[in-house]
């Protein structure tokens, strides 16, 4: 039950009510207070996954498995960490903080196209013309999200990009997507005063609850939940979470003080309040086919560095990091040969991961390629071994099978297996 809700009062009811008082939000002292009454009740069941998204296909082999020596190397150095791996010179913070993250250096798919990557590598399938696949964001929703009652905004937020589908699971799972300052936007009810607000949302309820009684299907319905979800929004208390900029000046430094941090500063609040999955999507792009060394060095890798270091510690002096699972990740790696421009194009052959958290074993390099980077020679992973161990982190049970709209049968992860060493 919602909290802020009294016992049989009707949505319209409600926000008449809210009306009247001239108020549907509320502000961050109550949102406060609402953390503290539910912290004890949300620490039961907070296992949450925060992925990070480095669209385009980000250089691996620049960041997690250099290869010095090799004529693929490239012009930068590894360096030790506090786990017992190296990583890239440029990541030095993420270094000190290694011992709590691993890297999955044995990645191995045929997606090499964007699209087509980017689909397989949050579903764990590859695209197919008959079926949509969920993201693993909305099996999360779908599995988790449901479950938790004090949750009274969206369980699978997206930050700073549109999210992926939620396939078969329905539009209930989908992402919310907001931009990296928490901008939400509400279906155009922005800037519309309370009492006007309630009288467009009487209105949209009696039409939309007519629609779906002349039988339109499920469409009707999913979409007057996505509404319901937008409402939910801005009656609750929990959607200060989304208001990064009430931090202070010092815990945005933490992060680095930049639009990614904020965005990963914003992943932390919202898991706080009880969102099972939030992803956040690089700004800038990784599609680095010129130039590639100093846009790393110069634009992408500072930001990456600061603000993945700064999450860690935050979520570890908040006592957070053991059941928060972070997934550093793109739909491919780039080629290990360096191509005339000095970037690197296209590669899924083998290529990196990075993988920490929820309780999963910290400051090991699993699988390994050769000397030059193009060819796995221990055992390789797909997506749905990814998205199996986050399952296992989660709680999610691998035997969780779900059905499509024709009925046929989806293993969770496409039947993928946690990986043995990073779950002991």
């Amino acid at each position: 039950m919602n909290p802020m809700k009294p016992a049989g009062m009707s949505r319209r009811h409600f926000l008449s009510h809210a009306a009247m008082g001239g108020a549907v939000t509320l502000g961050a002292t109550q949102f406060l207070s609402h953390l503290q009454a539910n912290a004890a009740e949300l620490k039961r069941n907070q296992k949450a996954c925060i992925l990070i998204w480095l669209g385009g296909g980000a250089p691996t082999i620049d960041m997690w498995d250099l290869k010095p020596g090799s004529k693929n190397g490239g012009e930068f150095k590894p360096i030790s960490t506090a786990g017992d791996l190296q990583i890239s010179e440029h990541l030095p913070e993420v270094a000190k903080v290694m011992d709590n993250l691993s890297v999955v250096r044995a990645m191995s798919t045929r997606e090499a196209d964007h699209n087509r990557g980017t689909y397989y590598m949050h579903t764990s399938y590859v695209p197919n013309p008959t079926v949509v696949h969920p993201s693993f964001g909305s099996v999360v929703s779908y599995e988790i999200g449901a479950k938790r009652s004090e949750l009274e905004i969206p369980a699978f937020v997206s930050v700073g990009g549109g999210g992926m589908s939620p396939g078969f699971l329905g539009m209930s799972h989908a992402p919310f997507v907001v931009d990296a300052r928490g901008q939400i936007r509400n279906a155009g009810l922005d800037g519309v005063d309370p009492q006007r607000l309630s009288s467009r949302l009487n209105i949209l309820e009696t039409v939309e609850d007519g629609f779906i009684r002349t039988d339109r299907g499920e469409i009707a319905q999913a979409h007057k939940d996505v509404y319901q979800k937008a409402v939910n929004l801005m009656v609750s208390p929990q959607m200060q979470a989304f208001k990064v900029d009430s931090e202070s000046a010092e815990m945005k430094q933490v992060y680095g003080g930049h639009a990614f941090g904020n965005s990963l500063l914003m992943a932390r609040r919202l898991i706080e309040t009880g969102v099972p999955f939030v992803e956040v999507r690089f700004p800038g792009g990784w599609d680095l086919h010129n130039d590639v060394f100093n846009t790393l060095k110069n634009q992408r890798l500072p930001m990456l560095d600061t603000g993945i270091a700064g999450l860690v510690r935050d979520l570890k002096e908040r006592g957070m990091l053991e059941d928060t699972t972070i997934v550093c990740m793109a739909e491919f790696g780039r080629t290990p040969r360096i191509n005339q421009n000095v970037g690197r194009d296209h590669w899924a052959a083998s290529w990196s991961t990075m993988i920490g958290g929820g309780g999963l074993n910290g400051g090991v390099a699993i699988g390994e390629t050769n000397q030059d980077g193009d060819r796995i020679v221990s055992e390789s992973y797909l997506p749905g071994d990814i998205w199996a161990t986050v399952a296992h982190a989660m709680r999610i049970p691998l035997d969780t099978v779900h059905t499509s709209k024709r009925g046929r049968p989806m293993k969770i992860a496409n039947g993928g297996q946690p990986i043995k060493g990073l779950i002991g």
